[in-house]
């Protein structure tokens, strides 16, 4: 099996977390590749999810112009290409690109143009988010974007963040919002706290998907109500061993989670923090739990059915991927 000729999809990628070594050299030439290691790239092990993006801050730090964010969406579909990934969905919180005084218009706009001009062969749509530390305001200001963009490729709104340090009682109006203007819905959740933190985001924020969520499975009955509610799971393997959900690869519960029937779906989260790429992703799903591709196969399926996109469009990347697997 050539892992990666195969055709993929991902949901769960942050383009604040995946900033390429040529774009940061352009924007800072006295960074050195080691040093872009040891500032951009998480260590294989971190204390937790804050250790963990601790690295994410620093290329937040650089995306405070038109010109940085350029930059990033263009060397991240690079990667994607090579990835062979031919669906996308990319999420940033634009709120965070503020500090110099740049629009959260502005911003949404650069990143949508930027891509529009790629000419990738690969569909994108982008995922504005929230942050957990947000107050309700900003995050009404992020769902209204979502609903303002609704007719571009901005397809959802989304919150991330910590988990333990954070509640949802401030993101409650803006997911409210979202519902009653029919904007698509996700959330991470059961990643720095247990299921009952899934229970809490479905609850309060009712997404028709969870970020992560993989520490569901030590709630079998919230393992039934995601199969009912068919609440589709975007894991990301090995960012959870980084962020110490658990301790080694072989201990993640994503094989566990797919042998039980949840629509879940392979990610990398960040690219350049969790340096990694879809193929490799692959590759160590197959060494660690013997994945083939009928596994790779249902996940993309899978993935695409829980895209927010239209059933048209869902109807021929799906041909693509019958296709792709068939050969």
């Amino acid at each position: 099996m050539d892992i990666n000729r195969l055709p993929k999809t991902e949901l769960h990628l942050h383009l604040d977390s995946s900033l390429s070594y040529d774009a940061v050299r352009k924007l800072d030439p006295s960074i050195s590749r080691q040093e872009f290691f040891n500032a951009f790239v998480a260590p294989p092990k971190c204390t937790d999810l804050n250790d963990y993006l601790k690295r994410v801050e620093k290329q937040v730090d650089l995306l405070q112009s038109e010109y940085s964010l350029k930059l990033a969406a263009e060397g991240l579909v690079d990667m994607l290409e090579e990835d062979n990934v031919i669906y996308a969905e990319v999420r940033f919180a634009p709120l965070l690109h503020t500090r110099n005084g740049l629009q959260p218009h502005a911003i949404v706009e650069t990143v949508l143009k930027t891509l529009e001009n790629t000419g990738t062969a690969t569909q994108l749509n982008l995922i504005l988010c929230n942050l957990r530390y947000f107050s309700e305001a900003q995050s009404m200001e992020t769902a209204k974007l979502v609903e303002e963009y609704r007719e571009s490729p901005v397809a959802g709104l989304d919150l991330a963040g910590d988990e333990k340090g954070f509640s949802l009682d401030e993101h409650i109006a803006a997911y409210r919002f979202a519902q009653e203007h029919n904007l698509h819905r996700t959330a991470h959740a059961g990643e720095a706290c247990g299921p009952e933190s899934v229970r809490e985001t479905l609850e309060k924020l009712q997404p028709a998907r969870i970020g992560h969520g993989v520490r569901s499975f030590e709630d079998l009955d919230l393992l039934d109500d995601l199969k009912e509610k068919n609440i589709h799971l975007e894991v990301c393997p090995t960012s959870n061993i980084q962020t110490n959900v658990y301790d080694t690869y072989s201990d993640h519960t994503i094989d566990k989670l797919f042998k039980k029937g949840l629509s879940l779906s392979i990610n990398t989260d960040g690219r350049t923090t969790s340096n990694i790429s879809l193929s490799e992703e692959y590759e160590k799903l197959q060494e660690t739990f013997g994945w083939g591709e009928e596994q790779f196969f249902k996940c993309n399926l899978n993935a695409l059915e829980a895209a927010f996109i239209s059933d048209d469009e869902k109807a021929h990347l799906k041909k693509r991927i019958k296709e792709g697997y068939s050969g």
